[in-house]
């Protein structure tokens, strides 16, 4: 049986950033650059678009039966 996690109930943003954030895209760059486990699955994508083993959309969608 596949291991499922739960979200965090709760995202600290630390005053200073909140405070210093010009739009809401300021706000979602900086979640996006403290979230470790999505920036090690987006190192792991790049490294595999690297060695050519990315699909094509096409091929994803065959995959998905769409």
């Amino acid at each position: 049986m596949a291991k499922t996690k739960t979200a965090p109930e709760y995202i600290v943003i630390p005053v200073e950033v909140f405070e210093a954030a010009e739009t809401l895209e300021d706000l979602e760059d900086w979640l996006i650059a403290h979230n470790e486990e999505l920036l090690a699955r987006l190192r792991l994508a790049r490294e595999e678009h690297g060695r050519g083993e990315a699909k094509t959309v096409d091929e994803v969608r065959k995959d998905l039966g769409l």
